[in-house]
């Protein structure tokens, strides 16, 4: 049958001798009566349409966008075939999908129509590179898993590019907490061998001697300094030169800072953040410790930086006994999204994390706090 926008047909009349036409005009023919026979030329003359008013031979009219006979075409009619409008998306998450495989054509539901969104939005350009800062002094505020969870979901969902920087003044966790290499460098040294990156030196290779590879996580690590006695506190300077170099190879940068807000590499960390992210356990503690940050962050001149804040709120087993709603209706005030992260026994237990081990529950939700941070971004 020819398309929905072919135009009603008059009864078939004679046609060019030599042309076979389209099966569905041999058809009508048929249908109206009137079986096909190849007739003499048309009073139009030879090579002309018929003058029952048959469409050309190809039996189809011509495209939007397609010139008309004896035009020459251009690069721009080639270009919009672009603009056809895409297939309806169809569900491909439960009972719908189910119901599609036999043969209905049924639209995603609410929940997968979220997901969906929430990818795309990860996956938009955000322009440049981009720095990632989660934040609260106080610690087990859930920073190092909130880093290894963002990063892993921006990395699986995003491509490559992306890092984990442990910005702890001494001793952090995010090199313990992530998967392990072939080695055990650190940031310390990076640090000591920043002058094979100077100038024009350096390449994505050679950076992966300090990085660790997060495999499935499609990201990368780089780790503090794993030794509590190793050495001096890292200063403003040191972190504007690492930031220099590894800037070079990843399109986004995840830092986890560590607890003192008076570190230099800290206050140097909040001066190169694009997106603030405020990590806490649902506790009033927890809570507290972060809202005195936003206070100094505030009275230090980063008013913008804390009203574009996203905060997380990660749960403990039970919600007996914490203060949810007063936590929430605080931080609803004063950044721009508040979100719940599940509670997860794997994060719980303090072992390396991996993507594929997690809930679907904990993957969903850390989607969504992933989709708040690159709106922000």
């Amino acid at each position: 049958m020819p398309p929905a926008d072919v135009p009603a047909l008059p009864p078939p009349g004679p046609f060019p001798p030599g042309w076979t036409p389209p099966a569905w005009q041999r058809a009508a023919a048929a249908g109206a009566g009137q079986p096909y026979q190849p007739q003499t030329a048309p009073t139009g003359g030879p090579g002309y349409p018929p003058a029952s008013g048959y469409p050309p031979p190809t039996g189809y009219p011509p495209a939007a966008g397609v010139p008309e006979p004896g035009e020459s075409p251009t690069a721009e009619d080639f270009a919009r075939r672009r603009q056809a409008r895409p297939a309806e998306p169809v569900a491909t998450m439960g009972v719908r999908a189910v119901a599609n495989k036999l043969g209905l054509r049924l639209p995603p539901g609410r929940h997968e129509q979220e997901l969906r969104r929430d990818i795309e939005m990860v996956r938009r350009n955000f322009g440049g590179l981009r720095q990632v800062t989660v934040v609260n002094p106080k610690g087990g505020a859930g920073k190092t898993v909130a880093i290894l969870l963002l990063a892993m979901t921006f990395g699986q969902k995003r491509g490559g590019y992306v890092l984990a920087w442990d910005n702890n003044e001494t001793q952090g966790t995010l090199g313990m907490r992530a998967q392990q290499d072939f080695h055990s460098r650190t940031v310390r040294d990076l640090l000591r061998d920043l002058g094979q990156f100077q100038g024009a030196h350096g390449r994505v290779g050679d950076l992966s001697q300090y990085v660790r590879s997060q495999g499935e996580g499609m990201f990368d690590v780089l780790a503090s300094d794993e030794s509590a006695t190793g050495g001096e506190m890292l200063t403003a300077a040191a972190f504007a030169e690492l930031r220099e170099v590894v800037s070079r190879f990843y399109k986004l940068i995840f830092v986890d800072t560590g607890n003192n807000v008076r570190a230099q590499n800290w206050q140097a960390a909040m001066d190169a953040t694009d997106q603030l992210v405020v990590t806490m356990s649902a506790r009033n503690d927890s809570a507290e410790t972060a809202a005195r940050m936003l206070d100094h962050l505030e009275q230090s001149g980063r008013q913008r930086l804390v009203r574009q804040a996203v905060t997380v709120v990660s749960m403990p087993p039970s919600r007996k006994d914490i203060n949810l709603p007063a936590i929430q209706r605080h931080f609803a005030a004063r950044t721009r999204a508040v979100l719940l992260a599940p509670y997860e026994r794997l994060i719980d237990s303090g072992e390396p994390i991996r993507y594929g081990a997690l809930s679907t529950a904990t993957r969903d939700a850390w989607l969504k706090i992933a989709a708040a941070v690159a709106e922000g971004l």
